[in-house]
């Protein structure tokens, strides 16, 4: 069934080549309306020229938003997310997952208020992006169009894109006409490098792939120590200094920065099946799930800690494939925030040439009881030879299994 032409569309845009074109294309192939939208997540770039290219284009000054939504990123996507202690296969610490919810509702959310019939985003057909800003679509705003350029354009090649941008008197940058060696999407939270140099696994990332971090071989000789201060599992301080979570993200990313921290080279399993190698750098989150789980290891119980790392990997699953707006994830964070509100207390970690390790962490509401495991005498409550009883009633079934095997190969 062909759907009729949008006739408003609300374009997630960077201000690069590929959502460039992407805009020029909505206005020739639909005779579309476009308003552009750029979120400022602390990708660290300049966002003045995506309005001036954007104005270039022929988009209305009323059509063009630029928002700055940093504190809403780490407050309610990012922080949410630590809590959780989420790792995508034990190890991606989910720095693009978890920033396309927030572009997707913002995206929406702007729809509503200029009364547009699409939205459109420049993800590929090949990756997770595509996927995870449509279901937040969808989940926000069920009978929304969407228009994925990348699956629905006859353009067959990277040249057919710059012979359009040439047409359309879309500025090139000089090194566009050549291969780019390795593409990247930055954040507050992390930066992703993929592609062309990166593509071989077998082969180690140049150097110049790293932009968020020192190597750890150039970090300094000598180690940096700091603490971080916690309440209901989110950080609210360095070195007793009160700051808000964009401001303490990047202060811990600055940390990381300077120690060689954060560095990722991954092989992973992509949603839509293929598998695909990442260098990820996230300087301050590599920090703060060190951090985190120090707090909680003295005032989390075991059973909560044990259920928790369990759900965990769930709820890393759901973020990666795009289900944030799911009402499964929502389910998960409901109980992974009631765990949270005894975590609370601070937290030293020492950062030194890659490493952040935990050495020492205090709270008001620790579980730890040093009468209970000090090797001194006098502790009252715990009597050593109670071990006994409870050792032998778990190795009950262990010992009948035992028994039965042992008859088995006599019989044999």
């Amino acid at each position: 069934m062909t759907l009729p032409a949008p006739k408003k569309v609300v374009l997630a845009y960077s201000g690069g080549l590929d959502t460039s074109i992407i805009l020029k294309w909505l206005q020739t192939e639909y005779g579309a309306e476009v308003v552009t939208f750029t979120a400022d997540l602390g990708q660290g770039e300049e966002l003045a020229p995506a309005r001036e290219k954007a104005l270039k284009l022929g988009i209305k000054e009323e059509n063009i938003f630029i928002d700055d939504l940093r504190e809403e990123f780490v407050r309610d996507y990012v922080f949410p997310m630590f809590r959780a202690n989420a790792l995508y296969e034990g190890q991606y610490l989910l720095g693009t997952s978890i920033a396309r919810p927030l572009i997707a509702k913002r995206q929406i959310e702007i729809a509503r208020q200029v009364g547009a019939d699409a939205v459109c985003h420049g993800a590929t057909g090949k990756g997770n992006d595509q996927v995870r800003f449509e279901l937040g679509y969808y989940a926000l705003e069920p009978d929304i169009r969407v228009v994925a350029p990348w699956r629905e354009w006859a353009f067959k090649s990277r040249e057919h894109l710059l012979d359009f941008a040439e047409q359309h008197q879309i500025p090139i940058a000089k090194d566009k006409r050549g291969e780019a060696p390795f593409s990247v999407d930055a954040n507050l939270l992390h930066s992703s490098s993929e592609g062309k140099v990166l593509e071989d696994p077998a082969f180690e990332a140049p150097e110049f792939v790293h932009q968020r971090t020192l190597s750890p071989e150039d970090a300094p000789d000598t180690p940096t120590v700091i603490t971080i201060g916690f309440e209901k599992g989110d950080a609210v301080s360095i070195n007793g200094e009160a700051m808000s979570p964009a401001t303490l993200l990047t202060a811990l990313n600055q940390y990381g920065h300077d120690n060689g921290i954060g560095r990722l080279d991954l092989v992973e399993n992509r949603f839509v099946g293929m598998k695909s190698r990442g260098v990820y750098e996230t300087p301050g989150g590599t920090i703060l799930l060190a951090a985190h789980r120090g707090i909680e290891s003295i005032t989390l119980d075991r059973g909560a800690m044990h259920l928790k790392d369990e759900l965990a990997v769930k709820y890393a699953h759901l973020l990666y494939n795009g289900f944030w707006f799911s009402p499964e994830r929502e389910m998960l964070q409901a109980a992974i925030d009631h765990s949270q509100a005894k975590v609370s207390g601070e937290v030293r970690v020492k950062l030194y040439k890659g490493n952040a390790t935990v050495i020492g962490r205090e709270s008001p509401n620790s579980l730890y009881d040093q009468e209970l495991v000090t090797f001194e005498d006098g502790a009252v409550a715990y009597d050593q030879k109670d071990a006994a009883g409870f050792i032998k009633l778990n190795a009950l079934r262990l010992r009948v299994l035992g028994k039965r095997d042992a008859r088995d190969r006599d019989q044999a």
